[in-house]
C-alpha cells in the first residue's frame, strides 16, 4: 500500500467513523473508485484502531468516571456512572450476537449497490428521527429498554452504508434524546463495539499469517486518530446548531453518485 492510499484510508476512517455517513462504506468504496487494490483486513483494523484511540482519549474523563462508578457499584453503591456503564454493556450485546451469527455472509453485503441503497435509506431514517424525535431527554433519563432498542438498531450497522454512529444516533433521537446526548451515547457505545470487532478481526489476521506493511499500518492509524479526534470535537460542538440535515443531504448525494456509477 502506497503512502497516498494509506493517508486517504486513515483520513476517511477517522472522519466518517463518528459522522453519521458510514465509514465502512467509504473504506470499501475507496479502492473501487480509485482503482486501487482492496486494502485488506489488517489495514481496516489499523484504521479502526486509530479512531478507537481517538474516542478513548477524547472521553477519557467520562470513561474514568464510568469505570470507577461501575466498579464501586459491585460494593452496593449505585450511581449514575454505573447505570450508564450497564446500559452501554446491554446495548453492545445485540451487535456481538449478530456478528457471530451473520459474519460469514457479511462479504455478500459489500456490493456497491447495497451500499448505495443503505446510504440513502438510512439517511432518510436519520432525517425522520431528527425531524420527529422529541429531543427532550438527557443521559440520566436513559433506561434499560432504551439501551435494548438502541442495541437492536445497531445490528443494522453490519450492512455497509448504514453508519454505526448514524443508526445509533437515529435510535437515540427516536427515543426522545437530545441531539448531543444521542451523539455522546453513540460515541461511548463505539468504544466496546469497535474494540470487540477489531479484536475479532485481529484474531482472523493473526491466524491467516498474512504479510503487512508496518509503515502503512502506522500511517493509517496515525491519520485516523488525528482526523477522528477532530471530527468528534467539532461534531459535538455543532450538532445542536446544524442538526442532521447536512449529513442526510450528503448521504443522498453520495447514494445518487454510487447508483450512477455502479447501476
Amino acid at each position: 500500500m502506497d503512502t497516498l492510499h494509506s493517508i486517504i484510508s486513515g483520513l476517511l476512517q477517522g472522519i466518517t467513523e463518528f459522522l453519521p455517513i458510514s465509514s465502512s462504506a467509504h473504506l470499501i468504496l475507496l479502492p473501487k473508485v480509485m482503482g486501487w487494490p482492496d486494502q485488506g483486513l489488517a489495514y481496516d483494523i489499523a484504521a479502526h484502531f486509530g479512531s478507537l484511540l481517538a474516542v478513548i482519549i477524547y472521553f477519557r474523563e467520562d470513561l474514568r468516571k464510568i469505570l470507577g462508578g461501575w466498579i464501586s457499584s459491585f460494593s452496593g453503591k449505585p450511581n449514575p456512572e454505573a447505570k450508564l456503564a450497564w446500559l452501554l454493556i446491554i446495548a453492545t450485546i445485540p451487535i456481538c450476537l449478530a456478528v457471530l451469527l451473520f459474519h460469514p455472509v457479511t462479504n455478500v453485503l459489500r456490493d456497491p449497490l447495497i451500499i448505495a441503497g443503505a446510504t440513502v435509506l438510512f439517511g432518510l431514517v436519520l432525517w425522520w428521527a431528527d425531524s420527529y424525535g422529541k429531543r427532550q431527554r438527557n443521559m440520566d433519563d436513559l433506561q434499560v429498554k432504551d439501551a435494548i432498542v438502541i442495541g437492536l438498531f445497531q445490528i443494522l450497522a453490519i450492512i455497509p452504508g448504514t453508519s454505526r454512529s448514524g443508526i445509533v444516533i437515529a435510535a437515540g433521537l427516536m427515543s426522545g434524546l437530545k441531539r448531543d446526548v444521542a451523539s455522546r451515547f453513540a460515541f461511548l457505545l463505539a468504544i466496546p463495539t469497535i474494540l470487540l470487532a477489531s479484536g475479532y478481526d485481529l484474531l482472523t489476521v493473526t491466524f491467516s499469517r498474512s504479510q503487512v506493511d508496518w509503515v502503512a499500518l502506522f500511517t493509517i492509524t496515525s491519520v485516523s486518530f488525528i482526523s477522528a479526534y477532530v471530527a468528534i470535537h467539532y461534531f459535538l460542538k455543532l450538532v445542536e446548531r446544524t442538526g442532521m440535515l447536512p449529513y442526510v443531504i450528503y448521504r443522498l448525494l453520495l447514494g445518487g453518485v454510487l447508483f450512477a456509477i455502479f447501476l
